[in-house]
Order: structure tokens, then C-alpha cells, then sequence
């Protein structure tokens, strides 16, 4: 039998038909859609929040108040832990909303790409959008929360000061800490769903490894402490940003970062440990996300 002839001509894709279709993409095309898009979705999510109920945002006000009255009546009137810089409960205020700002960002991303499933499945965009609107709805709280802490300070005798600039770069530079922990927490529990619990219980160590409700000063005045532990504590970015924040917008008797790490140049390990989380985590998130889709 002769043998069948060979084909002379191949398969060739015309180029009207555009460019080939790309599987998932973490940051998209456009660096504008992608802000527009976390932006929709943080403003959405933050209003049906509130949807239906009576006191609306003031749920977000009335939440670190109320745990602020029970923190300071167990730890400042029962155990009478003594103040060590002035205006401690508007330190203490302040500490417990940038903690629930991080809770709150981090906790909410965890389930954030699951909670959009329809939307990853169905609609190319860019998944990014996804844990960055989790850190902006959190951060319209933190915003909103800052309003009865400047009142507290204010009414405390407190007055508005230069130092105040530092605020919202300090609050930046938490967010980002946060950006990083909420794109690998939302990444990673795609495929291993153990980490919802495991970050709650991380969190509640981190609240008492934090020195919110007790004075760092107190303890770098215990000399049965070694010298490495408040310096541990405070290689923490969450511990150094908000001791700064103490000093910045509450009142310069409170220890600034560098003071309660003993030395200045020690501040670059919480700087190098925030930009570290945030490049891993991005990392993680863009490595990922092509499999996101079949994972959920």
C-alpha cells in the first residue's frame, strides 16, 4: 500500500484573533482597575456591614469602647497596674483599636477569596482586589475610630501636636504589615483550611505579647526581666508601630520605638520584618494564584 502523503502545510492562527487567553492574574493589567475594583468591594462590604441595624456605624465606635471599660477597669482599678506616662487609658484606647484594625483586616481576608467564589470562577480580574478591599474595609473603621480617641485625648487635657504628622505613615505602615498577612492567610487557606483556627489562636497570643494593656516602661523597669525580652517583644512590627503612635499622638512621656528598643538602629528589624511580610506574602499570593480557582 503506498504510504499516505505528508502534510504540507500546517495549522496557522490568524492574527485577528487577538492575543491568547492568560489563566488568573494577581495584579491585572491595570494598576488603576485593580484600586478601583478593592475599592467597590471594600466600600460594599463596609456598607452591608451595617445593613439592617439600628445603630449602623456606631457599632464600630462602640466596640473598642466597650472592651476598653472592661480592660481598664480589670487591669488599671482591680490590679491598679499604675500609669507610667500620661493619659494611659487614651494610650490604652488607642492600643486596643490599632489591634482591632489588625484582627479585623486579617481575620477578614482569611475567608475572603472563599466568600467570592462566584467571582473567581466566573470573571477574570485581578485577585489582589480581593484581600487588599479586606484591608480597606478595615481601615475605614480604624479611621472612623480615631474620632472618639482624639475626643478622649482632648478632653484629658491632651493637645494637638506637631508629632501628630507621624499618624498616618505609622498607620501605613501597619496597613502594609497587614496588606502582607492578609494575601498569604487568604492564599494559604485555599488549600489548607486549618489556618482560619490557627490564626485565631496567633492573634490572641500576639494581643498579650503586645504591650497594650500594660506599659512597655513597666516592663524595662523590671530588673528580674532580662534586657532581650521587652527587646522581643518589640521586634514585633504590631508593638513598634503602635508604642510609636503612643509617642506620637498621645503624649512624648510615652517610650518611642527606638527608646523602648534600646537603641535606635534596632528599629530596622521591625521595619525589615513589615516589609518582609508584605513581600512574602504577595510573593506567596501571585504563586498561587493560578491555582486559586480549582482550590475553592
Amino acid at each position: 500500500m503506498p504510504e499516505p502523503p505528508e502534510f504540507e502545510h500546517r495549522l496557522e492562527i490568524p492574527a485577528d484573533m487577538g492575543p491568547p487567553i492568560t489563566g488568573p492574574n494577581a495584579f491585572g493589567d491595570d494598576p488603576k482597575r485593580l484600586w478601583r475594583l478593592a475599592w467597590t468591594l471594600a466600600v460594599t462590604d463596609f456598607k452591608l456591614r451595617f445593613f439592617g441595624s439600628a445603630l449602623g456605624y456606631l457599632w464600630t465606635l462602640m466596640r473598642p469602647l466597650m472592651l476598653f471599660g472592661v480592660l481598664y477597669f480589670v487591669f488599671a482599678v482591680l490590679f491598679n497596674l499604675g500609669a507610667t506616662a500620661k493619659f494611659q487609658p487614651v494610650a490604652l484606647l488607642l492600643g486596643i483599636v490599632m489591634f482591632q484594625f489588625l484582627g479585623e483586616a486579617t481575620q477578614m481576608s482569611v475567608r475572603s477569596l472563599l466568600q467570592r467564589e462566584a467571582l473567581v470562577r466566573k470573571i477574570d480580574f485581578p485577585l489582589l482586589a480581593v484581600p487588599l478591599a479586606a484591608v480597606l474595609t478595615a481601615i475605614f473603621s480604624l479611621v472612623l475610630n480615631f474620632i472618639p480617641i482624639t475626643a478622649f485625648l482632648l478632653l484629658s487635657g491632651g493637645r494637638p501636636m506637631l508629632s501628630w504628622i507621624e499618624v498616618p505613615f505609622l498607620m501605613l505602615a501597619l496597613a502594609l504589615f497587614a496588606f502582607g498577612l492578609a494575601c498569604l492567610l487568604s492564599s494559604l487557606f485555599v488549600r489548607y483550611r486549618d489556618i482560619e483556627p490557627i490564626w485565631d489562636v496567633i492573634l490572641q497570643l500576639l494581643f498579650y505579647a503586645s504591650p497594650i494593656i500594660y506599659p512597655i516602661q513597666k516592663i524595662l523597669d523590671d530588673h528580674r526581666i532580662p534586657r532581650s525580652v521587652p527587646r522581643l517583644l518589640m521586634a514585633n512590627p504590631f508593638a513598634a508601630i503602635m508604642q510609636q503612635a503612643r509617642h506620637a499622638f498621645v503624649d512624648p512621656s510615652h517610650l518611642d520605638a527606638a527608646a523602648a528598643l534600646g537603641q535606635s538602629w534596632r528599629v530596622a528589624v521591625p521595619i525589615c520584618v513589615t516589609v518582609g511580610v508584605a513581600a512574602l506574602g504577595v510573593f506567596v499570593f501571585v504563586r498561587r494564584t493560578p491555582s486559586i480557582a480549582e482550590g475553592l
